[in-house]
């Protein structure tokens, strides 16, 4: 999943923070969902302006910036 067209980072959006095709849920919001037990259906059901797409944008997003993280030395 290349999540570059669905997770948008706007300066007047959200503080910042990585959004979901532009709209005002983050990824953060998408991840916390899940981690607290959540299905995919439950938060697509919850949020109906969100695709199975932007679920898996989100992971694979937080895939990348650990990815990252995991290359700085020191870490």
């Amino acid at each position: 999943m290349d999540y570059h067209e669905r997770i948008t980072i706007e300066p007047d959006m959200r503080g910042g923070k990585p959004c979901i095709r532009g709209m005002r849920i983050t990824v953060y919001d998408v991840l916390g969902y899940l981690a607290s037990g959540m299905t995919e259906a439950e938060v697509l059901a919850d949020f109906p302006y969100l695709e199975p797409d932007d679920i898996r944008a989100c992971l694979g997003f937080a895939a990348d910036i650990e990815r990252k993280l995991v290359a700085l030395p020191g870490l």
